[in-house]
C-alpha cells in the first residue's frame, strides 16, 4: 500500500490507523536504536538520494507540470521546483544530519540531594512526529531524517502538489533504512492526496502521533491549530522585519535588505517590511528603495518612501503585516528604535527580524526587548534556517513559546526524563 495513491471514497479512517500503529511500534525501535545504526540509514538515503536524482526529477516534472497547468505562481513554482543541486543540497543535508550529536541519552543536567540521590535530567525522543506539508518536496528528506536522528518515527503528509516527487524521495528514505537494518515503517508517507487523512492525524490517530508539524500556508496552519488534539510546532506566517538604524554602513545595508527579500521570495524568512529610521531617511531610503527596485522588487511605500522615489507605490495599512512570498516589500519610516519594536509587535508574526546599525548599545536593545524566535544584528533574515545554523536541517520554524521555538532541529525533537540512582534511600 505504501507509495500508492488511494481514491477518495476509501475509508481514511480504515487505511490511517494502521499506519499509526506502525508508526508506534517502530518508535519503540529507533528508541533504542545505536547511533552507529541510525547514522548508517541516513548515510544509506543519501546515497540512495544521490543515485536516484533521474527519478527524483522526474518525478518533479509531473508535478511541476500539474502545477504549471494550474496557473501556480512563480514563488510556489520555486518551491515545487527540484533540480539536480537541490538534490544534492538534500543528501548533503541528510548526511549533516548525520554527523550531528546523537541527543538521545545525552545528559542535560545533574545533581545530588543531600540525601545521597543522584538525578539526571536525560533526552528521550518524543515517539512519532506527524508533518504535514504542502508544496516543498524536500521537507521529505529534512523532517525524516532529523526524526530518525532524534529516534522517532515520522508519519508524512505531503499535498497533492509534491505528492509525486515526495514519494520518490520517500523511496530513498525507506531502502536507507532496509540497509541499516532498521524498520521500513519507521518514516512513512501518507498514500493519499484526500484531506481527510490529515483530519485523521490532528486527531492523533488514536494516542499514535505525538506531535503534528505543520509546513505549509496560512490556510493549513490555521486548521492544524484549530482541529489538532496533540501538540503542534509551527508557524503561522513569515512575517519578517528589517530595520536600519543609524548609524549604518549604506552599503552593507542595501546588501542585507536586498537579500533578505530576494534571494529567495517564497520562503519563511524573506523580509516582508522594511524599516528605515528617521534619522537615516535622507541618506539611506532612497538608495535602498533603488537597490531593492533595480533587483527587481515592487515597493509599496509610506509617504516618506514615495517622496524619496517615485517608482514607490503607496501602500495599504494591509500591507504592513502582509506575507507578500513575492518579489514585492514593504517600506516604512519609523521614529527611532521604540516605534520600529512596536511596530514589529504589531504587525510581525514573532518569526525573524533584524537590525542593521553600528550602534551597538541600540542592536543588543533590539536583540533583548523584540520577542520573536529569531532576532538578527547586521546580518540577512535569510539565514532563518536550521541548516544555516549549524542544525543540520530543520522540521520547521516554531513561533510559540512552549517547548521548541525557532528552528526545530533534532535537540527539538526530544523530550526528556529524570534518571535517579540511590543507594537504598526511603522518604521518611
Amino acid at each position: 500500500m505504501q507509495g500508492q495513491t488511494i481514491e477518495r471514497d476509501t475509508d481514511i479512517e480504515a487505511l490511517m490507523r494502521p499506519i499509526g500503529k506502525a508508526a508506534r511500534d517502530a518508535a519503540r525501535v529507533l528508541a533504542n536504536a545505536p547511533t552507529s545504526q541510525k547514522d548508517e540509514a541516513l548515510a544509506a538515503m543519501a546515497a540512495a538520494l544521490r543515485a536516484r536524482t533521474d527519478e527524483i526529477l522526474t518525478a518533479n516534472a509531473v508535478d511541476m507540470q500539474a502545477a504549471e497547468a494550474r496557473g501556480t505562481t512563480g514563488a510556489f513554482l520555486d518551491r515545487l521546483k527540484l533540480d539536480a543541486s537541490r538534490i544534492e543540497a538534500m543528501a548533503r543535508g541528510v548526511e549533516e544530519i548525520a554527523a550531528l550529536a546523537d541527543p538521545v541519552g545525552a545528559v542535560i543536567a545533574s545533581w545530588d540531594r543531600p540525601n545521597g540521590l543522584e538525578i539526571e535530567r536525560v533526552r528521550t525522543p518524543l515517539g512519532v512526529i506527524g508533518v504535514i506539508f504542502e508544496s516543498r518536496p524536500n521537507v521529505t528528506a529534512d523532517a525524516g531524517a532529523l526524526c530518525l536522528k532524534a529516534g522517532n518515527a515520522a508519519i508524512l503528509r505531503p499535498g497533492s502538489e509534491s505528492a509525486n516527487s515526495s514519494r520518490a524521495i520517500h523511496a530513498c528514505l525507506v531502502a536507507g533504512l532496509e540497509q541499516a537494518g532498521l524498520p521500513a515503517k519507521a518514516i512513512q508517507i501518507v498514500p493519499t492526496t484526500d484531506r481527510a487523512a490529515v483530519g485523521e492525524m490532528l486527531k492523533g490517530l488514536n494516542g499514535s502521533i505525538d506531535v503534528i508539524v505543520p509546513r505549509g500556508g496560512r490556510s493549513l496552519v490555521e486548521r492544524v491549530q484549530t482541529e489538532a488534539r496533540v501538540p503542534v510546532f509551527a508557524h503561522l506566517e513569515g512575517i519578517c522585519h528589517v530595520y536600519v538604524h543609524g548609524p549604518a554602513d549604506l552599503d552593507m545595508a542595501t546588501a542585507i535588505a536586498v537579500n533578505a527579500k530576494m534571494r529567495r521570495t517564497g520562503i519563511c524568512g524573506a523580509a516582508e517590511t522594511l524599516l528605515v529610521d528617521r534619522a537615516l531617511a535622507g541618506t539611506h531610503l532612497a538608495p535602498l528603495v533603488s537597490g531593492l527596485i533595480e533587483a527587481g522588487c515592487e515597493v509599496r511605500g509610506d509617504h516618506a518612501a514615495q517622496a524619496a522615489d517615485p517608482r514607490v507605490i503607496a501602500a495599504t495599512d494591509a500591507d504592513f503585516g502582509n506575507e507578500f512570498l513575492d518579489t514585492v516589500i514593504a517600506v516604512k519610516v519609523v521614529e527611532g528604535l521604540d516605534e520600529a519594536i512596536r511596530h514589529i509587535a504589531t504587525h510581525g508574526s514573532s518569526h525573524t527580524e533584524a537590525i542593521v546599525t553600528d550602534d551597538k548599545a541600540a542592536a543588543d536593545a533590539f536583540l533583548d526587548r523584540v520577542d520573536s524566535a529569531i532576532v538578527m544584528h547586521n546580518a540577512s533574515t535569510q539565514f532563518a534556517d536550521g541548516g544555516e545554523f549549524g542544525m543540520g536541517a530543520e522540521i520547521g520554524i516554531a513561533t510559540g513559546r512552549m517547548h521548541a521555538r525557532g528552528p526545530v532541529g533534532v535537540e527539538q525533537l526530544t523530550s526528556f526524563k529524570y534518571a535517579v540512582r540511590g543507594r537504598g534511600q526511603t522518604r521518611p
